[in-house]
């Protein structure tokens, strides 16, 4: 994870994404992607007796269901200090070696970036 923490708009905008679906839905973490036609996907932490899908997994899995080829950028906003290589898979997965993923805290600032 780099230090990283310049954004332009458009990655700025999918960290609030992922800052707005963690408060909304009073889950441990959001995430949200951005496919390559610039379409997000947002999504929260799934926590169910038959089904657990961190955050991130879950917005990847949800940009595959509505058709995306490929991931430009993701954001997840978590109280943890790293990101799960299972999570960090599932977008190098979509997205290819080298797409970012930004880290934010629960108050949206960004503390690193990972690429995959």
């Amino acid at each position: 994870m780099t230090e990283r923490t310049d954004l332009g708009p458009e990655d700025q905008k999918i960290v609030t994404l992922a800052r707005s679906a963690r408060a909304r839905n009073g889950v441990p973490e959001g995430a949200a992607v951005r496919d390559g036609t610039g379409r997000t996907y947002v999504a929260g932490t799934v926590g169910l007796a038959s089904l657990e899908l961190s955050a991130l997994r879950t917005a990847v899995a949800m940009a595959v269901a509505s058709g995306a080829e490929s991931l430009e950028a993701a954001a997840v906003v978590s109280a943890a200090d790293a990101l799960p290589e299972a999570d960090l898979a599932a977008v190098r997965d979509l997205g290819g070696a080298g797409t970012p993923v930004f880290l934010a805290g629960p108050d949206g600032a960004v503390r690193g970036t990972a690429e995959v």
